[in-house]
C-alpha cells in the first residue's frame, strides 16, 4: 500500500476548477516531484493534501495517508496528522514565519502542538536539536532571535526545522528553493537528501524548476491546466517526455549546449 494515495483528486473555487480528478501515489521514502509552471494547480494540490484549502473550496476524489481517507476526516481528528505524520514547507520564509516571534519559540509551538506532556527543557532540547540537524549556524545562542535577523536561506533551514521536528512521515516542499541564490538552493537541496535518507522521509516535492526537480524527485508528475498530463521515472521523462506540453517544459530550459543564436522553446 502507498504511503499517499491521491485518486481523482478535484479542487473547485465557485465555477474555477483550479485541479481537476488527478491522480498519484508516493511510496514510503519515495520523492515524487510535482512540476509545471504557475497556476497549474501544484500548491492547490498541496494544501487539498493538508486540508488546509480556504473554506470556499469544493474538494472532491480521495486522498489517503496509511490507508486513511483524510478528506472525509472531522478537523480535530484531522489537525493531529498535520505537522506530525504530514509536514510541509510552505513558499516564501519570510512570510511563513512570524515576524515578531522568536524562531526558538517558532519551532517550539510545532513540539507543543503535538508534545503538550514534554517540559520546557525537553522542548527546548527538541528544538535545538532539530536546528542543529538543519546546520543552522549558533543555534543555541540565536534562539530568541527574530526572523528578520537570518539570511533568506537560514529561514528556509527554520522553515524546515519546524517541519521535520516530529519526524514526519511525509514532507511536502512547495517551492523551497524560490528567490535563494544558486549556492544557497544547492545546500537546501543537499539538506533535503540528507534528512529523506536520515529518516526514510517520503517527499511530495513541488516546484516549477525542473533542474532542481530532476536532482531530488525519484518520480516525476508533469501539472497542466490542473491536471497531471504525465508521469514517469525521473530519468525516463528527462530522456523521452511523452507529452508536448512536458516537451514544451525541457525545450525551455537552458542547457551547455543551447543554441544561443535561437529563442528558447515557448510554453504553447
Amino acid at each position: 500500500m502507498p504511503l499517499l494515495q491521491v485518486l481523482n483528486l478535484s479542487v473547485r473555487f465557485g465555477d474555477a476548477v483550479a485541479v481537476g480528478r488527478i491522480s498519484f501515489s508516493i511510496a514510503a521514502g519515495e520523492t515524487l516531484g510535482l512540476v509545471g509552471e504557475s497556476g497549474s494547480g501544484k500548491s492547490v494540490t498541496s494544501l487539498a493534501i493538508m486540508r488546509l484549502l480556504p473554506s470556499g473550496a469544493v474538494t472532491g476524489g480521495s486522498i489517503r495517508f496509511k490507508g486513511t481517507e483524510l478528506l472525509s476526516l472531522p478537523e480535530k481528528v484531522m489537525r493531529p496528522y498535520r505537522g506530525r505524520e504530514l509536514a510541509m514547507i510552505f513558499q516564501e520564509p519570510m512570510t511563513a514565519l512570524n515576524p515578531v516571534m522568536a524562531v526558538g519559540e517558532q519551532v517550539a509551538e510545532a513540539v507543543r502542538a503535538h508534545w503538550p506532556g514534554l517540559g520546557r527543557a525537553e522542548v527546548r532540547e527538541r528544538v535545538l536539536a532539530a536546528l542543529d540537524e538543519v546546520a543552522l549556524p549558533s543555534a543555541a545562542k540565536r534562539y530568541g532571535e527574530y526572523p528578520h535577523q537570518f539570511s533568506g536561506g537560514q529561514r528556509q533551514r527554520i522553515l524546515i526545522a519546524m517541519a521535520v521536528v516530529n519526524k514526519p512521515a511525509l514532507l511536502i516542499a512547495d517551492e523551497p528553493t524560490t528567490a535563494l541564490d544558486v549556492t544557497v538552493q544547492a545546500q537546501i537541496l543537499l539538506l533535503l537528501r540528507r534528512l529523506r535518507e536520515k529518516h526514510g522521509l517520503a517527499m511530495l516535492f513541488i516546484s516549477h524548476d525542473l533542474a532542481v526537480t530532476a536532482q531530488v524527485a525519484d518520480r516525476v508528475a508533469v501539472m497542466q491546466g490542473g491536471c497531471v498530463i504525465e508521469e514517469n521515472r525521473t530519468a525516463e521523462l528527462f530522456r523521452a517526455p511523452q507529452h508536448p506540453y512536458t516537451q514544451s517544459l525541457l525545450m525551455a530550459v537552458p542547457t551547455m549546449r543551447t543554441d544561443r543564436t535561437r529563442p528558447l522553446a515557448t510554453l504553447q
